[in-house]
């Protein structure tokens, strides 16, 4: 069986690691950024509620406005109770998925990393404001990376994993979503995106790479 190698920033990176050994898996951890807090100001318009698609945001943000909170998944939702929010809304399949479930019209503040997607045209009126980034660690050497899968969160990861000097036919790829997959560019052993953008889908498919003979 291949190993795992997560490559989430920290505190996601553990909690993946301990699911993924829970399914009998081999991991090691190597972020490829770490979060960092960005100064921001409280816009000065009113809003009906919070948009949250990263628990970085809750974490890294400092004191939150008194707004009811909507969630892209679980994980974030956690973030936003220990932060002692209301949350409202708890989406599963992502951000578009959850804006879906919202009233139009609704006025929202987002609170997110540099990078983020939002669809182009929301039915909500949203204004992002940027709370933390992610900064880059130092890639994972190809010895780690070689006869394993790598699981990907992102796009940013799929392109941080694209800049690795290493063999990619022996190196399988497991992200989050399409546009993760398409990030980390061709020549991998496989490339595969997860049926929907979540944790657990993800390490289903990892599993499912880390198991599999080469075909």
């Amino acid at each position: 069986m291949r190993p795992l190698v997560v490559l989430r920033p920290e505190p996601g990176a553990t909690a993946t690691a301990a699911r993924a050994e829970a399914l009998g898996l081999t991991v090691c951890r190597h972020p490829l950024f770490a979060a960092q807090a960005i100064d921001w100001t409280l816009p000065d318009h009113r809003f009906d509620g919070l948009l949250l698609t990263s628990a970085n945001a809750v974490r890294f943000a400092g004191p939150l406005p008194a707004l009811p909170a909507h969630s892209v998944g679980e994980a974030t939702a956690e973030a936003a109770r220990a932060a002692r929010l209301e949350v409202l809304t708890v989406g599963e399949a992502g951000v578009e998925s959850l804006l879906d479930r919202l009233p139009p019209g609704l006025r929202l503040l987002h609170l997110a990393g540099e990078e983020r997607l939002l669809p182009d045209v929301p039915r909500q009126q949203i204004t992002s404001v940027t709370v933390y980034r992610m900064a880059p660690l130092p890639l994972p050497a190809s010895s780690l990376l070689e006869g394993a899968v790598a699981l990907i969160h992102s796009p940013a990861a799929g392109r941080r994993l694209a800049e690795t000097k290493v063999a990619r036919d022996r190196v399988r790829v497991a992200a989050i979503s399409p546009a993760a997959a398409a990030a980390c560019g061709s020549g991998w052993d496989r490339c595969e995106a997860a049926t929907s953008p979540s944790d657990g889908a993800l390490l289903s498919l990892a599993a499912k790479l880390c198991e599999e003979q080469r075909r």
